[in-house]
């Protein structure tokens, strides 16, 4: 970072829920709060169903429990700034808070698209070849897909972060949006941004679509081996699970898509913000929905992590009597 970014431009201002009118600030704000506060109270519940139930110390789980982090975290990186903006009527990010901010979001947009397409092989594997299932997904190749997605978001999240980094920000400091994202971030720059463009163009295509078409290839093969499933009820319980979480990966490429590789020219302040609003809001809100009411253990293990903290205060109460 140069400092003659830092002597141009000490900070940005997150627009965000600012530009609409009253009425809808406010009706965004608890629309924000409230996706909010479910996505990390249904993901901990899955981690901690998951930590403290044997039974799901399996290699799905294994898998979810570290998608629900990820998108603990992928919330967390965007939605509290927003909120506390709202309420203290401050929408300025330092450079480097900024920039921070878009390497997080950067790196845990990529964690969610390397563990959808890792938990869609598990679920392939699982149900089109059960006899070698322990066999193909041993421990060390899922602590392996694990360590490996990481290290290549890692990667990922700092190119571009350095990129931006060695551009120049002269005049307008004001940002159409909810947080510090790429595309918004290059349309301010006064540098000559072609690489930055040409990386997300192509080593963006590469990390993005690649993970969609292995996601999509291994659904492909699932819904041909449930609806060949002899028992018709259970090859459409396969294929409606599978269905749901297919509609979400789409959803969340979709949009990813929609944002950061199209031209420019297409992109307005209100739509991106929107689509924004669906792969980092909506998406990690609905993946504990999607994997846990259709699944039969884990909402035994949830009733059963519920039931055992409800009892826990009346014991307490009970041994101090």
């Amino acid at each position: 970072m140069s400092s003659i970014n830092q002597s141009r431009v000490s900070e940005f201002l997150l627009l965000g829920l600012s530009r609409q009118p009253q009425q809808q600030q406010q009706l965004l704000f608890i629309i924000f709060l409230i996706f909010y506060l479910a996505t990390v109270l249904g993901n901990v519940l899955i981690i901690l169903a998951i930590s403290t139930d044997s039974h799901l110390h399996t290699t799905m789980y294994f898998f979810l429990s570290n998608l629900s982090f990820v998108d603990v975290c992928f919330s967390s990186t965007t939605v509290p700034k927003v909120l506390a903006d709202h309420i203290l009527r401050n929408q300025a990010i330092s450079f480097s808070g900024c920039l921070t901010q878009m390497y997080f979001v950067s790196l845990f947009a990529e964690m969610d698209n390397f563990l959808l397409a890792v938990m869609a092989y598990d679920r392939y594997v699982a149900i089109c070849h059960p006899l070698h299932y322990t066999i193909k997904m041993t421990h060390q190749l899922c602590a392996l897909l694990v360590m490996g997605s990481w290290l290549v978001a890692t990667m990922y999240a700092l190119l571009h972060t350095l990129l931006m980094a060695q551009l120049s920000f002269c005049g307008d400091k004001i940002i159409p949006h909810f947080f510090c994202d790429l595309t918004p971030l290059l349309k301010l720059s006064c540098s000559d941004t072609h690489l930055n463009e040409l990386m997300t163009l192509t080593v963006g295509t590469v990390m993005t679509v690649t993970p969609f078409v292995c996601i999509l290839i291994s659904y492909f093969h699932i819904t041909c081996a449930a609806l060949r499933a002899s028992s018709s009820r259970g090859g459409w319980k396969s294929f409606s699970t599978c269905g749901s979480h297919l509609a979400v990966v789409c959803l969340f490429h979709g949009t990813i898509i929609s944002l950061y590789f199209n031209p420019s020219s297409s992109h307005s302040a209100g739509r991106d913000m929107a689509a924004a609003m669906m792969f980092t809001v909506v998406t990690p809100m609905l993946n504990p929905f999607i994997y846990s009411l259709r699944n039969r253990d884990m909402k035994g293990a949830l009733r059963k992590l519920l039931t055992m903290n409800l009892h826990l205060p009346i014991s307490i109460r009970k041994s101090h009597t």
